[in-house]
């Protein structure tokens, strides 16, 4: 008797819910940060839902491309549709990786182009006055006062990213070089760094922590209605409101919390800090990242080449 041949499983061209959440999963897996886990959860979410409201489409390049059509009749920034079509890459990835998709038909997805983005996106920045005034007229009476305070002057202060601020824990504080730090901090794309601590933010956690009676675990804590810690932890919406709140008592308008991580850069550079410095505090691993933080503009006028020391003594 002739053995019979197995027959090979044809990779799919529409897929299904369950194998669009089984590739989710994956590629959710696959990020080590959990602001990257939401970002590219929501992403992946709004992609599924556009593509269950079409009848049967095949999971291919022009399918993509109609999504990405989609955005842009929908006037998304650049940066929106690019990292929703960088999501739908890595789903097309992982389905392909795990037999669900066509090699050919997930590479045909890949070679999918973003959109083109003109200029440079302009981000929000405070003045050292109007950073003075955040942090002068937040209330620092009372216990949530505290907490507010001590965030706002971490985020100004130290540059950190929302989800860095809220995992931030007690024992991570120490002493290194006569200098209080952030040590070893576990950033994005799991980069570890460690962040100097001004004395006046570290005046500023230490009111906190001696009206919370926070001595370990999480930092930033919950406040009840009662006026009370509660909880382990902090919310990123409760985060977004003590900025929000901060912003409209000393009259600043949009302002996000990335907004005072962009402007502890631009403070360092403007107070004579150099370059790479700034990069460590950071964390970027690209010095373009950090130059796009700082908002900086090449001076013509005053070229930064024209006195080198090197020039002729007519010339000077």
């Amino acid at each position: 008797m002739s053995k019979q041949r197995k027959k090979k499983r044809t990779p799919k061209r529409v897929l299904a819910l369950p194998d669009l959440e089984q590739s989710k999963a994956a590629v959710l897996n696959s990020r080590t940060s959990k602001s990257g886990q939401r970002t590219y959860d929501y992403a992946i979410s709004d992609f599924v839902d556009w593509y269950r409201s079409e009848s049967r489409l095949a999971f291919n390049r022009t399918v993509v491309l109609r999504y990405r059509i989609f955005l842009e009749e929908k006037r998304y920034a650049p940066t929106t549709i690019n990292l929703r079509l960088a999501a739908v890459r890595r789903v097309a990835y992982e389905a392909a990786d795990s037999g669900l998709l066509s090699p050919e038909l997930a590479a045909g997805i890949r070679r999918v182009k973003g959109v083109r983005r003109i200029g440079v996106r302009v981000g929000n920045w405070l003045t050292a006055e109007q950073g003075k005034r955040l942090l002068a007229t937040a209330e620092s009476d009372s216990l949530r006062g505290k907490r507010n305070h001590a965030i706002l002057a971490m985020l100004i202060g130290c540059g950190l990213r929302r989800g860095e601020l809220l995992a931030l824990r007690v024992d991570a504080i120490q002493l290194r070089e006569e200098h209080w730090v952030i040590a070893d901090l576990l950033g994005k794309a799991g980069h570890i760094r460690t962040i100097p601590i001004p004395a006046w933010v570290k005046v500023a956690v230490d009111a906190w922590k001696e009206a919370s009676s926070v001595t370990e675990g999480t930092l930033f804590r919950s406040i009840n209605k009662a006026g009370k810690v509660w909880g382990n932890g902090m919310t990123p919406k409760v985060l977004w409101e003590v900025v929000r709140e901060g912003a409209s008592r000393a009259g600043i308008e949009k302002l996000a919390p990335h907004d005072l991580r962009r402007t502890c850069a631009r403070l360092c550079h403007l107070a004579g800090g150099e370059m790479d410095q700034i990069q460590f505090l950071l964390g970027h691993v690209s010095i373009q990242t950090t130059e796009r933080y700082l908002g900086c503009k090449q001076k013509l006028r005053d070229a930064v080449n024209d006195r080198m020391g090197i020039e002729p003594e007519a010339n000077r």
